[in-house]
């Protein structure tokens, strides 16, 4: 039986014009390729942001490949968050793991998928577009992959999410310089800060950061903090074996 994934990429897609009415970078960023996936994360394929995140073709199945990426500062072990700009075409002002994007068909290197270094070469690209952080505070190999995630999430009716979405931790000492296009806060948070803010009725969190923190993250944080080193740091490489990161974990 052909999975539905394969069947929204062999299908004619809704597209729609985003000349009016949206953030004219935005609206430019939303021309980039993703990569199409099945529920396996097999690529299948390649279709503009716009194309994969309208809710017309997700709910026919239509998911393409993604990555959060998560980085804490080695001193103290806090996590890096971002709250994402009110010009975000999709979940906009909603606060979210450091960064969270796409690999892109446009660029080669981000199509290997041998030791995920696609998604890692992705990861860095993005920590700088976002936040100004410079690639050389991310380096590929730094980057500790855990698993994948398969979800779905609307957005606001006529945007959402469909994504086998990469789960990436980082440990460095990075310097922010954000991209107010893309993001209009952000602040190093402990896991109890964390908490509270997620009891803070006032807040609001993208889908996905929401998902990986309950099922996730705070175990996973747990063992960084405990893994410390004889300096009292955190290394995120120190996870390395602690989930088995070859099947895709769906959560739709």
């Amino acid at each position: 039986m052909t999975s539905r994934a394969v069947e929204a990429s062999r299908t004619v897609l809704k597209s729609i014009d985003l000349s009016a009415g949206y953030d004219p970078e935005q609206t430019r960023l939303m021309e980039e390729r993703c990569i199409l996936v099945d529920e396996e994360d097999n690529a299948l394929g390649a279709a503009d942001k716009k194309t994969c995140h309208l809710m017309e073709n997700i709910n026919k199945g239509l998911l393409h490949r993604a990555f959060s990426a998560f980085v804490f500062r080695p001193s103290d072990g806090k996590l890096l968050l971002q709250q994402r700009a009110s010009e975000k075409i999709t979940f906009p002002d909603m606060w979210t793991n450091t960064c969270c994007s796409h690999p892109l068909d446009d660029f080669e290197q981000e199509k290997i998928e041998k030791d995920q270094l696609g998604v890692r070469v992705a990861a860095s690209r993005k920590l700088e577009h976002e936040l100004g952080i410079p690639q050389s505070q991310t380096p590929v190999d730094g980057f500790q992959y855990l698993t994948r995630i398969h979800y779905l999430a609307p957005s606001n009716g006529l945007w959402g999410e469909h994504e086998v979405d990469y789960i990436l931790f980082l440990t460095a000492d990075v310097t922010v310089t954000p991209n107010l296009n893309e993001i209009r806060d952000f602040k190093y948070v402990s896991k109890d800060e964390l908490k509270a803010m997620f009891d803070d009725a006032s807040n609001s969190f993208t889908p996905w950061f929401k998902l990986i923190a309950r099922d996730f993250l705070f175990g996973w944080w747990d063992e960084l903090l405990a893994r410390k080193d004889s300096q009292g740091k955190v290394h995120a490489k120190s996870l390395a074996g602690l989930v088995d990161g070859s099947k895709v974990v769906k959560m739709v």
